[in-house]
């Protein structure tokens, strides 16, 4: 039980140090190979026809642009 307790004191140990790590670097989290932008692929499945969530991310993305340009239109300068 001794073992157990020590165990997992010291990887709460490591665990808080690399919190502590992290937010004394201020750097946003990354992936060490640029992850899938760098193989060259807007998204993970990268199938022909994408899924139906992917389809309403994509509309409600489209739908936010629209917003935004109407919105850059109108405003007063």
């Amino acid at each position: 039980m001794q073992t157990i307790i020590l165990a997992f004191i010291l990887m709460l140990v490591v665990v808080v140090g690399m919190a502590i790590g992290f937010l004394v670097q201020r750097k946003a989290i990354t992936g060490s190979c640029g992850g899938i932008g760098a193989l060259g692929m807007e998204k993970a499945c990268d199938c022909d026809d994408p899924c139906d969530d992917r389809k309403a991310r994509m509309a409600a993305e489209e739908a936010r642009k629209e917003k935004e340009q109407a919105w850059q239109k109108q405003r007063i300068h």
